[in-house]
């Protein structure tokens, strides 16, 4: 269909023409919801893009509607870890949510604008998160949470879904009772709403073992993560790939009791979900191969460890670029592989090129840099002893969600 502009004419013409240009705007967006349902990213995303055009030309570049289609073509991003084009739509629909925030006339009392805002606010901060910097995603999921409260109440499901994300945050940044506080906050409102063990809870569930895999209470975070299996599969059946970040979720927490045939063949059949849906390079393959790999080297086959842990960490280098959190935490992993087999040359190296990106990025002080310095100061040393089931040389991988 021609988007040209129409020509100079009557106003009833002129408004004929854009109701005619929107409707086939939500025609699109609709089209794109569907085959973002049914994990066709790239037909989801090649939608979104044409019914944005359209109403970008129907209603102006600062309207909710283009804001509300911006969000959705950053998840359909997001999902196939194209994360800087993610945080770009992100960032405009924050800066049109924030326009009408700040002139709230004419859109005064409508809920589903709040909800956008709040939507576009959680979108940012986690988009941040995921990427590693923390300090620049903070106020915003702040910001989101005091929007929260502020606009649905401290009750709400928007408020637990905020106090989540903020979780998140503070396991990732090593704020770990800070983090327990906010995922249990939130795990009352939900049980509030829906009820104990509720299907909506799962997230939540899955977190909180996730903070006990950080705190290394791996016994102590099993529960949690059986929970949130339980939870997930009742909603989505077995091969969603929700289900699958919960299964190696469990899977990570297993093997740090050294219950390593359970973990590995829920590790395995992580990867078949993720595969099936993902294709071969997503972020989640990327977390599972770097877990997975631990298992091998625990066994003594080192050639596999080394061969998933280079692949995980050739997923991550082009999702992420060189200098990142998760792509140190592979490296990091590689240089105790190379110390189990006795070479502290290339374990010192390698751990040296992990420790700077950690410490830029963390702090000094954060769990995860106290371990990776520890194993740089042993192989540098050549005192680095392997022990097979040690949790403190190596680091596993949590998803959060």
């Amino acid at each position: 269909m021609t988007t040209a502009a129409p020509p100079r004419s009557s106003p009833q013409i002129e408004s004929d023409w854009i109701n005619a240009l929107t409707d086939e705007a939500c025609r699109l967006h609709d089209a794109a919801v569907e085959a973002y349902g049914d994990k066709d990213f790239d037909n989801a995303e090649r939608l979104f893009r044409r019914a944005l055009t359209l109403f970008e030309q129907a209603e102006g570049a600062e309207h909710p509607d283009v804001a509300a289609t911006l969000g959705n073509l950053g998840a359909v991003l997001e999902d196939q870890c194209d994360y800087q084009a993610a945080e770009e739509c992100y960032v405009r629909v924050a800066s049109i949510t924030d326009a009408i925030e700040n002139d709230p006339k004419n859109y005064e009392d409508d809920e589903d604008v709040a909800r956008l805002r709040l939507q576009s606010l959680d979108n940012l901060g986690r988009i941040r998160r995921i990427q590693g910097r923390y300090a620049q995603a903070e106020p915003v999921i702040r910001r989101a949470l005091n929007f929260a409260l502020w606009t649905f109440g401290a009750e709400s499901l928007e408020v637990s879904g905020a106090l989540n994300n903020l979780g998140m945050l503070g396991k990732f940044a090593g704020r770990f009772d800070e983090a327990e506080e906010c995922y249990r906050r939130a795990l009352a409102i939900l049980e509030k709403h829906y009820g104990r063990d509720c299907a909506e809870a799962a997230s939540i569930y899955h977190n909180l073992g996730g903070l006990e895999h950080a705190r290394e209470r791996f016994a102590e975070g099993e529960p949690f993560a059986r929970k949130s299996v339980e939870l997930r599969k009742r909603n989505h059946g077995d091969d969603h790939p929700d289900v699958a970040a919960d299964i190696a979720a469990l899977a990570a927490l297993l093997d740090g009791q050294g219950k390593f045939d359970e973990a590995e063949a829920l590790y395995n059949r992580a990867l078949e979900i993720f595969t099936g849906v993902y294709g071969e390079e997503h972020y989640e393959i990327a977390t599972t191969l770097n877990n997975l790999a631990v298992i091998h080297q625990t066994r003594g086959d080192y050639a596999k460890a080394e061969e998933m842990l280079a692949r995980a960490l050739a997923i991550k280098e082009k999702i992420f670029g060189a200098d990142n959190v998760d792509v140190a935490m592979t490296i990091n992993n590689l240089a105790v592989l190379r110390g189990a087999q006795g070479d502290d040359e290339k374990a010192a190296e390698l751990y040296a090129r992990a420790l700077a990106i950690f410490e830029a990025e963390l702090g000094a002080d954060h769990p995860t840099v106290v371990i990776c310095r520890e194993n740089h100061e042993d192989a540098m040393s050549d005192k680095l002893q392997f022990v097979e089931t040690s949790a403190r040389s190596r680091i596993q991988e949590h998803s959060t969600n």
